[in-house]
């Protein structure tokens, strides 16, 4: 007898997910940003992200910037931005860089990460990349020790972030890299 499979997958992301990935990425950011943002500074609407995410999705920067989305049936669990690397001391042919991996809270646990990384990981090294690099809030533990146990590293870049523009309101970053291709 054969057992039932989850419905699972992972796909570059279409124009249509624009809500879905908005309305992830808002759900993620009232827990990510809730010990660093008062809550009245985290959109809670998702209408403008979306509109934000469109456009992005429908024109691209670079032929190289992917979005991808983890799905469960039809329905986006989370998403991952892969691109090159931006840092200035990035190598523009060798790295790439996954410059967010986010997944609903409430999915978290449930492999979706894991197959969003590894699609991740792949897209970059079918554009050639030999290295990735991520940037990780420096406390948010989880998802470090979630990427070191993928085989993930720091490499030693930290940076700090302002998140508002006045520079009171700030988050310490710390990079991790790992070999691919």
């Amino acid at each position: 007898m054969n057992k039932p499979t989850a419905d699972v997958s992972v796909r570059i992301a279409w124009a249509d997910d624009a809500d879905a990935i908005a309305a992830v990425q808002v759900r993620a950011w009232q827990v990510l940003y809730a010990d660093v943002l008062p809550a009245d500074a985290l959109p809670s609407d998702p209408a403008p992200v979306a509109d934000a995410w469109r456009s992005a999705l429908r024109k691209p920067a670079d032929a190289r910037n992917r979005v991808l989305v983890a799905l469960e049936r039809n329905r986006v669990t989370g998403f991952a931005l892969t691109s090159p690397a931006t840092d200035p001391d990035a190598d523009p042919i060798a790295d790439g860089e996954i410059s967010e991996l986010t997944l609903d809270p409430t999915e978290r646990g449930k492999g979706h990460g894991s197959r969003l990384l590894q699609a991740a990981v792949d897209t970059l090294a079918a554009d050639r990349f030999t290295r990735a690099v991520c940037w990780v809030i420096a406390s948010d533990d989880d998802h470090r020790r979630f990427l070191t146990e993928a085989g993930w590293a720091p490499d030693g870049a930290h940076r700090e972030l302002d998140l508002d523009g006045t520079g009171t309101t700030t988050v310490k970053q710390v990079r991790l890299h790992t070999a691919i291709g």
